[in-house]
C-alpha cells in the first residue's frame, strides 16, 4: 500500500509518497514538480538548485527548484520558461496522486502529472498531461525533464543493428546543440552507447537522438536510475527528430523525454508516460562491456516503455 503524507522538503511543502522500496516528494505550493526522489534511507537523487533561473521575456524569472518537470516543447522563452510559482491542486488517485496547475495565461495549458507506485518495488509511472483549455490550436510536444545530482554517468543507448538487409544505409544519428562541444572529455562516443560524465566544472553541452531502445539511464554512487516510454517510429518528433536528451552542466544533468510533435486543438489533450525504476548497482565505469552487462541483467534490450 502506498503511503501518502504531508511534510516539508528542500524547502517546499510536499507530498511524500513511498513505498517499501522508495519515497518521492511531490511540491505542494508550486509546480507541478517531484522534488525529491530516493531509495528508503538513501540520499536524493535528484539535483537541488534553488537559485538556478531563466528570464521568460515579458512575463519574469523561471526557477529550475531541480527535480522533475513538464515543459512543452519547442524550446522558446516566451512560452518555455513561464514561471510556475503557483500552489497545484493535488488529488488523490489509485496508488498515488494527481497534481495539476493553473492554465497558463500566455498559452492555454494547463499542465499535470499522475503519479502512481504501482507496487512495493522501486518503480513510478508518471503520465504527463498536457490540456489545452485556450482558444486557438497549439503545436507541442510533452516534454519530461529530470535534473539529477552531479557526480554520476548517463547512458544513452544507440541503435546497432543494420537499417536495411545490406547494411548499407545510415542506422542513426545524433543531434547536437550549439554549446556542444564534439571533443568535450565528458562524453564517451561508443558503438551502442555514449557515455556522459557529470562531473563539468565550466560550459554546457547537450544531446539528442531518436531512440528505439526506449530507455535512459543514470548511474551515481551505487544507484542506478532508468526511465523507460514508449518511442513511435513514424511519429514527428521535434529537435530533428530526437525522443530523447541529455543536457549536463557543473550543477546538473537532464535526462529528457519527448513526445511526438502534435497540434493541440482546444479542449484537447495528450498524455506522455515514463516509467521508472530504481536498482541497486556497484560502482558503474563508462564502458560499452559494462553498460551491456546492465542491460543484459535489467532485460532493458526487450523493451521499448509503457504504451
Amino acid at each position: 500500500m502506498v503511503k501518502r503524507t504531508e511534510t516539508r522538503f528542500a524547502g517546499y511543502d510536499c507530498v511524500k509518497l513511498e513505498n517499501d522500496a522508495l519515497a518521492l516528494w511531490v511540491t505542494q505550493s508550486v509546480g507541478p514538480r517531484i522534488i525529491g526522489l530516493a531509495v528508503q534511507g538513501g540520499d536524493n537523487l535528484f539535483a537541488l538548485l534553488p537559485d538556478e533561473t531563466l528570464e521568460c521575456p515579458g512575463v519574469g524569472i523561471f526557477s529550475f527548484r531541480g527535480g522533475h518537470r513538464l515543459w512543452h516543447a519547442p524550446e522558446d522563452p516566451q512560452r518555455t520558461y513561464i514561471p510556475d510559482d503557483a500552489p497545484v491542486t493535488i488529488t488523490d488517485v489509485e496508488s498515488g496522486i494527481l497534481v495539476t496547475q493553473p492554465i497558463e495565461a500566455q498559452t492555454g495549458i494547463q499542465k499535470s502529472l499522475t503519479i502512481t507506485l504501482p507496487g512495493q518495488d522501486a518503480h513510478v509511472t508518471i503520465d504527463h498531461t498536457l490540456h489545452n483549455r485556450g482558444a486557438a490550436s497549439v503545436e507541442l510536444a510533452p516534454w519530461a525533464i529530470t535534473q539529477l545530482r552531479p557526480g554520476g554517468v548517463a547512458i544513452l543507448p544507440q541503435p546497432s543493428e543494420p537499417a536495411d538487409e545490406h547494411g548499407v544505409l545510415p542506422n542513426r544519428h545524433i543531434v547536437l546543440w550549439p554549446y556542444t562541444s564534439i571533443n568535450s572529455p565528458h562524453i564517451t562516443w561508443g558503438d551502442r552507447f555514449v557515455f556522459v560524465e557529470a562531473v563539468m566544472r565550466e560550459g554546457a553541452l547537450k544531446i539528442g537522438f531518436p531512440n528505439p531502445a526506449g530507455w535512459l539511464a543514470y548511474a551515481v554512487d551505487d544507484t542506478l536510475f532508468v526511465k523507460r516510454v514508449a518511442y513511435q517510429p513514424d511519429a514527428d518528433y521535434f529537435d530533428r527528430g530526437s525522443s530523447s536528451e541529455c543536457y549536463c552542466n557543473p550543477r546538473f544533468l537532464e535526462l529528457e523525454t519527448l513526445g511526438p510533435r502534435t497540434v493541440l486543438a482546444p479542449g484537447q489533450s495528450i498524455t506522455h508516460c515514463e516509467a521508472w525504476a530504481l536498482y541497486a548497482v556497484a560502482s558503474f565505469h563508462p564502458t560499452e562491456t559494462a553498460a551491456q552487462d546492465l542491460v543484459d541483467q535489467l532485460g532493458l534490450t526487450t523493451g521499448g516503455g509503457p504504451s
